[in-house]
């Protein structure tokens, strides 16, 4: 019998781990076969990821751009994408076994907004995952946040350019080719569970994701040492919540 043989377009170990916890999720809770919603998909890379699993799948995105790549790069019949957004999506009356909302909340000015889309479209057994950067982590206090205000000094951000490309940090994603990236949101891990339960979800599993390997200096070797990128994730694990990079979480309906 031959082994199927699992393959990552992710390069970076963190981001490995966040798709390991989407895809062990999926497995321990969805049937094969399980029709899966991936919102704000970007790229489409964890749309096709899961698509080496068998599940039926459709990335949406709003940003038309990123979708022509997804779809560029596609090879998986059971893997559909398309420019659409999530209210009118729902809006057909499809429903879902699984809805996959990964580095997009911390995006939109409204998120609750689209939680309560997603509550519509998912089955009343269905899984949501869900995936943040920790506001409070490292890296968007010491690199997101600083960045943000650096831009509305045109002096300093210009020069700040300079030094990024000069060090080779070209300013994408593995995950999104769309133009505005910016980060307008930052979840604690109360504030995730206050969303979660203004939209009536509960949150029933939180992981940690990395700790300092994506904040400069620490960057400079860790894009290069993968083994740095693996200890950095594996000290995360023993550090508490706050000094987390990023959450990884799995939500369900709340009952009644």
């Amino acid at each position: 019998m031959t082994k199927t043989v699992i393959t990552y377009e992710y390069d970076r170990i963190t981001d490995i781990k966040r798709l390991n916890f989407i895809t062990d999720s999926l497995k321990s809770n969805i049937p094969d076969g399980g029709r899966v919603l991936d919102v704000g998909c970007g790229n489409g890379v964890i749309s096709r990821h899961l698509g080496q699993f068998g599940y039926e799948v459709l990335g949406i995105d709003i940003s038309e751009k990123t979708i022509a790549v997804a779809q560029q790069r596609n090879t998986y019949p059971n893997v559909k994408f398309a420019a659409i957004s999530a209210e009118a999506l729902t809006a057909q009356g499809e429903t879902y076994d699984a809805v996959i909302c990964s580095e997009v909340l911390e995006h939109l000015d409204h998120p609750q907004l689209l939680l309560n889309t997603i509550h519509a479209s998912l089955k009343d057994d269905g899984l949501l995952v869900v995936t943040v950067p920790n506001g409070n982590g490292p890296r968007e206090l010491c690199v997101t946040r600083p960045m943000l205000k650096a831009r509305n000094n045109p002096v300093l951000w210009k020069n700040i350019n300079k030094v990024k490309n000069a060090l080779g940090f070209k300013g994408t994603t593995a995950q999104s080719q769309a133009d505005n990236l910016d980060h307008v949101q930052f979840f604690t891990r109360k504030d995730l569970q206050d969303l979660a339960q203004a939209s009536d979800f509960k949150i029933v599993r939180f992981a940690k994701t990395n700790f300092v390997e994506d904040v400069f200096p620490f960057s400079l070797l860790t894009k290069r040492l993968k083994f740095l990128q693996t200890l950095d994730c594996q000290v995360a694990e023993i550090l508490p919540y706050n000094f987390t990079g990023g959450f990884n979480t799995l939500w369900r309906k709340s009952a009644g």
